[in-house]
């Protein structure tokens, strides 16, 4: 195994449950760090005894710890998310392209969000709020399938205060839900954004970015000013086996952002 592809050991040092199959994690290196990340890479988490499986960084402050939101959906997700406090878990990266949300300074930005695709965009928020000054409006998009799916809503208030337009959207609502009700690109004609100067960041299921981003299109945002998150079967992290090809790109060297204009022919290609 090559140098690149050994895990780190990262002591478990924070854990919360955020919905019954969804747990953030609070990792701090227990000997040497991974180098520094940026908004939208991810990391292959390692689960000993069991497996790695990639997943985007969702916090942390670059250095002493990282932040990680999982879904129990596989044996790996499942012995990651299982792990207590103080348990060892390995990490090897950052890897792939992110965000870049620095490359949009100037712009109004669209965030949406479909399900655990807030955990990916989550430090985007982190980014454009330490230098707000830098963008023009902020709106944030969240949709999940019901009211007990959505991420992080404790958070939602201080995003609010600092001027972030949060709208929120639910498929299916409960006896106590007084929200919207219906997808994600509904809230989209609410945000009052300028379209030829909005560069727009759109993370979830596949089906919900493609409509997302040709919804966006319809309302005058170009393909290339809309970023998506590509999620292909990630194996290596570093473009060896080949395993994520998605036609001409290898999701973990040249995504998992990529924007809409490139991606946008590519999404519906099944994956084998």
């Amino acid at each position: 195994m090559t140098a690149a592809m050994l895990p780190l050991p990262y002591r478990v040092t924070g854990r919360r449950v955020e919905a019954a199959d969804t747990v953030t994690l609070t990792l701090a290196p227990v000997g040497h760090r991974i180098d520094p990340w940026e908004p939208g890479q991810f990391t292959m988490l390692y689960a000993f005894g069991v497996g790695e499986v990639p997943i985007s960084i969702s916090g942390g402050d670059g250095g002493a710890r990282i932040r990680h939101t999982v879904r129990d959906v596989g044996a790996v997700s499942h012995a990651v998310c299982a792990t207590a406090v103080g348990g060892v878990l390995g990490l090897r990266g950052p890897y792939g392209h992110g965000w870049d949300p620095d490359s949009a300074a100037g712009a109004d930005l669209v965030l949406v969000a479909g399900g655990i695709g807030l955990a990916p965009l989550r430090p985007v928020l982190d980014r454009v709020l330490a230098h707000r000054e830098r963008y023009g409006r902020i709106a944030l998009l969240v949709g999940a399938r019901t009211p007990a799916d959505l991420l992080y809503p404790r958070e939602y208030p201080s995003w609010r205060a600092a001027g972030v337009q949060v709208l929120v959207t639910v498929d299916r609502a409960d006896a106590g839900w007084g929200g919207h009700v219906g997808l994600v690109t509904t809230l989209l004609g609410r945000t009052g954004f300028t379209p030829d100067g909005t560069v727009a960041f759109v993370c979830g299921p596949e089906l919900m970015m493609r409509f997302t981003a040709r919804a966006l299109g319809d309302l005058g945002v170009p393909a290339a000013a809309v970023r998506v998150s590509l999620e292909r079967n990630m194996r290596c992290g570093i473009a060896l086996c080949g395993h994520c090809q998605l036609g001409p790109l290898l999701v973990c060297r040249d995504g998992p952002v990529a924007g809409y204009d490139v991606a946008g022919p590519l999404l519906g290609v099944k994956e084998l």
